[in-house]
């Protein structure tokens, strides 16, 4: 890993300079950034990868969706479409990509919209009859021809973004630097036992600018229910101890989960796949066979819910139907100042300005 780190290193520094070149024609108003009189949150991270901004887009929409109306524009990744499409209850993932599938499955009524230029989703959306009053941008930090009012970025806390590097020898977007433009710094996926000294000291070496905040966010996992039958549901607490545990992922990060899993049964094997894969009935198969392998009953399947998302078209949920599958839901819940959090969101969509001078 450090050798293949090393000799990376000369493309990472290329990209450095390619990106910081960029953000200093956007700092300098060389290149425009597009501004609309609708609230905007955008929700992204300087690091690729599982830092959690699904369940964090949840959380938003949660926290938001009685309180005035609200749109989700999200770049729709490896959708088979193009352009901006406004999702619909019969849209598939090939429409629209399986995050913003998630969002509109458990939010039917919410205006879940796709288009990899965000400035022209926003002025789609903006079109509507009846347009929102906040627009979440899912993923779209580095996308500045946009210019949010309300920057929020994610780092998970195992793999923090001042301890990484540039792609491709790391994992890093753009420099470190461009955590000045958050208004919001969350560090995810914190530690269950994680103390309030250690979370302190942990902000004191962010060095947070007047302006931003930092709070602490933890995973929490909801009771496990039926592919098929989501009223077919498992106590994790009392029951699932009886099952051995096949798990497959396709996500940026399932080491929690498996960490997670581990701690109420005896027997989980994690079948890995890479972010966003498509499986295929071959995957399917494969995933049968290792079930098929475990001797004796009381043996199921699991997924996530955006992996879920990825099986629900044609034969591939045909197939995924046969197995004993069950999902595991995911949110995000504050280790402290939630209140703090709600109430930073709250006073921003009910007003005009935001209380802070920003930097963008």
């Amino acid at each position: 890993m450090l050798l293949k780190k090393i000799l990376l290193f000369p493309f990472a520094v290329i990209y450095g300079i390619i990106t910081a070149f960029r953000n200093f024609l956007y700092d300098w108003k060389i290149l425009p950034s597009k501004s609309f009189e609708v609230h905007t949150i955008c929700v992204g991270n300087l690091a690729v990868g599982g830092t959690g901004k699904t369940p964090h887009v949840e959380y938003l929409i949660n926290l938001l969706k009685n309180e005035m109306k609200l749109a989700v524009l999200s770049r729709g990744y490896k959708r088979k479409s193009t352009g901006f499409i406004h999702a619909t209850n019969s849209s598939s993932v090939e429409d629209i990509g399986d995050e913003p599938l998630l969002y509109k499955t458990k939010n039917p009524d919410l205006d879940v919209c796709v288009d990899g230029n965000r400035v022209n989703g926003v002025k789609k959306i903006l079109d509507f009859s009846q347009p929102p009053k906040v627009i979440i941008l899912d993923d779209a930090f580095q996308h500045r021809a946009l210019n949010c009012e309300l920057k929020i970025v994610i780092s998970e806390y195992t793999n923090l973004f001042l301890n990484d590097c540039m792609m491709p020898s790391g994992y890093l977007r753009e420099s470190k630097k461009g955590i000045n433009r958050a208004d919001i710094i969350i560090i995810s996926k914190t530690p269950e036992r994680t103390s309030a000294i250690e979370m302190r000291n942990m902000s004191k070496d962010l060095k947070p600018l007047g302006h931003q905040q930092i709070f602490f966010t933890w995973l929490k996992y909801g009771e496990l229910y039926g592919f098929q039958n989501p009223n077919e549901t498992i106590d994790t607490l009392n029951d699932l101890f009886r099952y051995r545990i096949i798990l497959f992922t396709g996500i940026g990060n399932p080491t929690p989960m498996v960490t997670y899993l581990r701690e109420y049964s005896s027997y989980v094997k994690h079948i890995q796949y890479s972010d966003h894969h498509q499986f295929t009935l071959k995957d399917i198969n494969d995933i049968r066979e290792e079930l098929d392998a475990i001797e004796g009953g009381n043996k199921i399947v699991i997924t996530t819910e955006k992996d879920a998302m990825r099986l629900r078209t044609g034969d591939l949920q045909d197939m995924a139907n046969t197995l004993p599958l069950y999902v595991l839901p995911i949110e995000v819940d504050f280790k402290d100042k939630t209140q703090e959090f709600n109430e930073t969101i709250i006073n921003y969509v009910r007003t005009n300005k935001f209380y802070h001078k920003k930097y963008s």
